[in-house]
């Protein structure tokens, strides 16, 4: 009787060594991560396709998410369209560009700011076409938003209603955000 944990130890043993067979070690850089989609991409160092990232596979290990540029070293399998990140070993951040660094992606959505950073409240934002409005208060001209600058400043999404730091400028059809940070203190004055 004894003698049966053993040989089920090296069975489970075999089993395990057996599913570790397809996991590749590899090392590379985060290409882009979005916490909104729940997954992006590595490139390897070793020339290999890109590996899918998935946030679940982030936040078994212990990550809430990626930067662009990130170090990583992951355990990857291949998967039907292709390799996936299995699990990750380690991250190393100091090479990571933080979203505010980010080169600007497409001018049409890059204004100089004329502002100070001022209280806005979100009037809508549609997270499908990718913009929205800030409002200062009544009478006051609308900021538009795109979502390309939320994404440069680490934000995913806004809400109506919420109350957010912004910098604007002039732009083409109007006042545009050039800037955008989640407001602390959300007392947003009523009347002005």
């Amino acid at each position: 009787m004894g003698d049966k944990s053993p040989h089920k130890g090296e069975a489970t043993q075999a089993a395990l060594s057996n599913e570790a067979v397809d996991l590749i070690e590899i090392s590379g850089v985060i290409k882009w991560f979005d916490v909104a989609k729940g997954f992006g991409f590595i490139i390897p160092d070793n020339g290999m396709p890109d590996v899918l990232l998935h946030v679940t596979c982030l936040r078994r290990d212990g990550y809430q998410t990626a930067l662009e540029g990130t170090r990583v070293v992951c355990e990857i399998q291949k998967r039907d369209r292709g390799y996936q990140a299995f699990r990750i070993l380690s991250m190393d951040q100091s090479t990571a560009v933080h979203p505010s660094q980010l080169p600007p992606v497409r001018t049409h959505v890059q204004v100089t700011p004329t502002s100070g950073l001022e209280r806005a409240l979100v009037k809508w934002f549609n997270r499908s076409k990718g913009f929205g409005f800030l409002t200062r208060g009544d009478g006051t001209e609308d900021i538009f938003i795109h979502m390309e600058t939320l994404r440069r400043y680490g934000l995913t999404e806004l809400r109506p209603g919420q109350v957010v730091l912004v910098r604007y400028g002039e732009g083409e059809k109007g006042l545009m955000a050039a800037e955008v940070h989640p407001d602390i203190d959300s007392d947003f004055p009523k009347s002005h």
